[in-house]
């Protein structure tokens, strides 16, 4: 083998193809790899759309019943979340007791139902309720009724003289 001017062996002749092969086959698989992802014009094409602007969307129609139903909705709803604010109210048993009494003065039958002023919301009424047992337990009235399901009538308990 010659040597260079510099002293180093040349380069075989063998060495330069097998290098020159090698790259010609890192090309032909690149090439491969590229031919098998999809190509514009071969697997797929551009298409065009045309979307009319001037059509308006349809919405479906809402009934009366609809709207009923949704705002019962919400008003459920609400009351879920709905805070409460209790106040303290001190009403004495002995005084609606007394107001039981007075109502009963001078008739022969009230009906229990007059008794009660649900205007005047749900503690008065129980008070008025407890009232009216303690008055029976006293047996200060008496509380009647002529057959089940049938008005429930209260009176003063009769007190011989």
């Amino acid at each position: 083998p010659k040597k260079t001017a510099e002293g180093e062996e040349p380069e075989d002749p063998r060495a330069e193809l097998v290098r020159r092969l090698l790259e010609y086959e890192q090309m032909k698989m690149a090439a491969q790899q590229l031919g098998q992802l999809p190509q514009y014009g071969r697997d797929f094409l551009k298409a065009q759309v045309y979307i009319e602007q001037s059509l308006q969307p349809r919405f479906p129609d809402v009934h009366l019943v609809d709207l009923q139903d949704a705002w019962r909705d919400i008003l459920k709803r609400a009351k879920l979340v709905q805070h409460h604010k209790i106040t303290r109210e001190e009403l004495s048993v002995r005084e609606y007791m007394s107001q039981v009494l007075k109502a009963l003065q001078g008739r022969r039958f009230v009906e229990f139902e007059h008794l009660f002023d649900p205007a005047k919301g749900s503690t008065v009424l129980v008070v008025t309720f407890i009232a009216l047992l303690e008055l029976a337990k006293e047996t200060l009235i008496e509380i009647t009724q002529a057959e089940a399901f049938a008005p429930i009538y209260v009176r003063l308990a009769y007190t011989p003289v």
